[in-house]
C-alpha cells in the first residue's frame, strides 16, 4: 500500500513537472527575454529579435514567472500558436498612428448618458461573476460565464427592440474559452469601427479558486453598464460600435490578439480602440490614470484627456486624472496596437498603487469596498469615448466656430481668440501633465513652446464664464 502510493504519488510529481515544462511560443519584450534566458537557460529559447521584441519558446514555469515577477500589469508576454507566428509577430510592419480628428459636440446626448450610469448595477455584475469562484480559461466556469453574459447582452438588446444590435460568440485556437462580442451596426458608416474591450478570465494559483472581481469582472461589468446605458437612450451610432469580453488574456492575451489579427488581416478600418481591465480599486489620489507606454496612441490618450477636460472637469460627473505605465503586454489593447490601431488603456490607480489583491483569491468585490463608484467613473469616460468618436463626420479642430483659433509656427503657438474673455491656457502633454500654464491672455499673440519637446499635446483655454475649450496640436 505504500509503494503504490508512493508510486501514484512520483506520477502526479513527473506530470506536474511534464506539464511545466512543455513549451510554447510567444513575444515579449526583449530585455525580458535576456533576464528569463539567463535565469532558466534550459526553458526559454530567443528564436527571433527585432527591435525591442523577441521571439520565445519557453516553458510555462518560465511564463508563471514572467507574468508575477517582471513589473507589469499583464501577463509580460503574447501567446502565439507557432514559431512562424511568433516571428510574423515582431517582424511585421506596423501602420503609422494616424492623426485624430475627433471633435466633442455631442453635449446632450453625452451628459444624458452619463447621467444614467449606476453603480449599483456595475456592483451587482461583478459580484455575479466573482460567485463563478473562478473563470479560469481552462474551466467550464468560465465557458459557462461567457454564455450567461452573453444571455445577459441579449435580454439587454432583446428588451431594447432593436434589430441592428447583435451578440456573437467567437471562439478560438490558443483557448477553449470563447470571447464574446456585442456589434451595434452603423448607421452610415458601418465599416469603421469603435471598440472597447475588457476580459473575462480570470487566474489565481489555484485554478479552482480564482474570483477576479477586479482584475477582471469590474471591466465586464463596466462595459456592460455601457451597452445597458446606450441601449436605454436608444443611441444608434454612425460608426460601427462594439464591445468584446476576451477570452485567456491572462495567459498571454490570446483572445484579443486572435481578433484583433483578423481584423488586420481582413483590413477593418478600427478607428480606435479603449481597453478596460480593472476599474474599481481607487488606490491612488487620481481617479483615471492613463498608461503611456510605447506603443499606445499619444493622440487617443490626448482626445481621452480632451473628453474627461470636457465632461469631467466640475460639477455631478467630476473626476480626476493621471498617467502611468504597464509594460509590454499589458492587457488586452497591445493586440490592438500591436496590429498597427490605435489603443489606450485608462486604468484604476497609479501602477505603483493597484489593487494588491489580483491574481490571489482575495480578489473579491469586499475587499474593493464592496461598492461599484470608482468603476462608474470608467463608464461615464467609456461613453463619453463611443458617443463622440462613433458619430457621423468630423472636423479638423475639436470645436467648430468655437471662440479659439490655433496654429503652431517656428515652435510658438499662435492663438486668436473671439469675443469671449479667455482667462487662461494651459498646455498638457499625452500623459496628462501640465507643462505650461499663461494668464491675461490678449485677443491674439503667441506662446513660446521652445522648451518643449515634438510630439502631440492639447491646449486647454479656460474662458471667464468657466467654459473649457480644447485644441490639439503638435510640435514637429
Amino acid at each position: 500500500m505504500k509503494l503504490k502510493l508512493l508510486s501514484v504519488l512520483s506520477l502526479v510529481l513527473f506530470n506536474h513537472a511534464f506539464a511545466q515544462s512543455e513549451k510554447f511560443y510567444a513575444t515579449t519584450d526583449s530585455e525580458n527575454a535576456k533576464e528569463l534566458k539567463a535565469k532558466f537557460p534550459g526553458e526559454i529559447d530567443i528564436v527571433g529579435v527585432e527591435g525591442n521584441q523577441s521571439a520565445i519558446h519557453l516553458t510555462k514555469n518560465a511564463a508563471e514567472f514572467l507574468h508575477h515577477n517582471v513589473i507589469t500589469h499583464g501577463p509580460g508576454y503574447v501567446y502565439k500558436s507557432s514559431k512562424e507566428q511568433a516571428l510574423a509577430a515582431i517582424n511585421k510592419i506596423k501602420k503609422a498612428n494616424k492623426v485624430l480628428a475627433f471633435t466633442i459636440d455631442q453635449d446632450a446626448i453625452v451628459n444624458s448618458a452619463i447621467a444614467k450610469v449606476n453603480a449599483d448595477n456595475i456592483k451587482t455584475h461583478i459580484q455575479a461573476l466573482e460567485n463563478y469562484g473562478t473563470r479560469h480559461h481552462t474551466t467550464a466556469k468560465a465557458k459557462t460565464a461567457v454564455q450567461d453574459l452573453k444571455a445577459k447582452w441579449q435580454n439587454l438588446i432583446t428588451a431594447s427592440g432593436r434589430n441592428d444590435v447583435s451578440v456573437r460568440i467567437v471562439d478560438h485556437v490558443g483557448t477553449t474559452m470563447p470571447s464574446l462580442v456585442l456589434t451595434i451596426n452603423g448607421t452610415t458608416a458601418p465599416n469603421e469601427f469603435v471598440i472597447v474591450g475588457a476580459h473575462m478570465d480570470s487566474i489565481t494559483n489555484n485554478t479552482n479558486n480564482a474570483p477576479g472581481a477586479d482584475d477582471d469582472a469590474s471591466g465586464i461589468a463596466t462595459i456592460s453598464e455601457m451597452i445597458r446605458v446606450l441601449l436605454n437612450i436608444n443611441y444608434k451610432p454612425s460608426k460601427t460600435v462594439e464591445f468584446m469580453a476576451y477570452a485567456a488574456e491572462e495567459i498571454g492575451l490570446v483572445g484579443s490578439s486572435e481578433i484583433a489579427q483578423d481584423y488586420a488581416m481582413n483590413n477593418k478600418d478600427v478607428i480606435s480602440f479603449v481597453q478596460f481591465d480593472m476599474t474599481n480599486y481607487k488606490g491612488s489620489a487620481k481617479d483615471v490614470y492613463l498608461t503611456t507606454d510605447s506603443y499606445n496612441s499619444n493622440d487617443l490618450n490626448l482626445f481621452l484627456i480632451e473628453l474627461m477636460e470636457h465632461y469631467n472637469k466640475t460639477g455631478t460627473h467630476a473626476f480626476t486624472y493621471g498617467n502611468t505605465i504597464c509594460n509590454y503586454g499589458c492587457s488586452d489593447h497591445f493586440s490592438w496596437a500591436d496590429n498597427g490601431y490605435d489603443a489606450a488603456f485608462p486604468f484604476e490607480a497609479s501602477f505603483s498603487q493597484y489593487n494588491p489583491n489580483i491574481h490571489t483569491t482575495s480578489d473579491k468585490l469586499s475587499n474593493m469596498g464592496n461598492s461599484a463608484t470608482h468603476a462608474a467613473k470608467f463608464a461615464k469616460l467609456g461613453l463619453e469615448f463611443i458617443i463622440e468618436t462613433a458619430k457621423g463626420s468630423v472636423l479638423s479642430v475639436s470645436d467648430a466656430g468655437s471662440t479659439v483659433n490655433i496654429f503652431v509656427k517656428d515652435k510658438f503657438l499662435n492663438y486668436q481668440l473671439g469675443k469671449e474673455t479667455v482667462e487662461s491656457v494651459v498646455v498638457i502633454d499625452a500623459s496628462g501633465r501640465q507643462l505650461l500654464e499663461s494668464h491675461q491672455l490678449i485677443s491674439f499673440g503667441k506662446i513660446d513652446l521652445n522648451k518643449i519637446n515634438n510630439g502631440f499635446y492639447l491646449a486647454v483655454f479656460t474662458t471667464k464664464s468657466g467654459k473649457v475649450i480644447t485644441k490639439k496640436f503638435i510640435i514637429e
